[in-house]
């Protein structure tokens, strides 16, 4: 990718750019969809787990996301790698829960874990691309 030209270079950072507005916001949509189409609030509690989400990693682990992919003997990444897991399970454990006792629907469980899966799928694409020299994930 190095012997493109500048301005190639930069429409493709754009595109990524794009790629990741657009994932988020459909993430956001299929959350509210879930909760507005069924006039049930309670799946919104998983947005809870979404905020709680990046706060290990923000914390612990910094600015190096990569930390997360390498074998380490710190105590600090392995309580980021335990916390942001626990979390990503409460992500998927929140709406399963709440369709097991009958609160919620099939149709709002649907939604619930495909918003989570678009979230998914922004995170990692974020992470692959957070490098600005690699054009890794494309």
């Amino acid at each position: 990718m190095a012997d493109l030209p500048y301005h190639v270079r930069s429409c493709l950072q754009s595109g990524k750019l794009a790629l990741l507005a657009i994932l988020v916001s459909g993430g956001i949509v299929l959350q509210i969809l879930a909760c507005a189409l069924y006039n049930n609030w309670w799946p919104m509690l998983t947005v809870l787990m979404y905020v709680l989400l990046p706060m290990p990693l923000l914390f612990f682990a910094g600015s190096n996301a990569s930390s997360l992919y390498t074998e380490s003997s710190s105590g600090w990444i392995d309580a980021t790698k335990f916390m942001t897991g626990a979390s990503i399970v409460g992500s998927i454990a929140i709406p399963v829960v709440l369709k097991h006792a009958g609160v919620i629907g099939w149709g709002a469980l649907a939604m619930e874990l495909s918003s989570f899966f678009i979230f998914g799928m922004a995170i990692l694409c974020f992470m692959g691309t957070n490098d600005d020299d690699a054009y890794s994930m494309f």
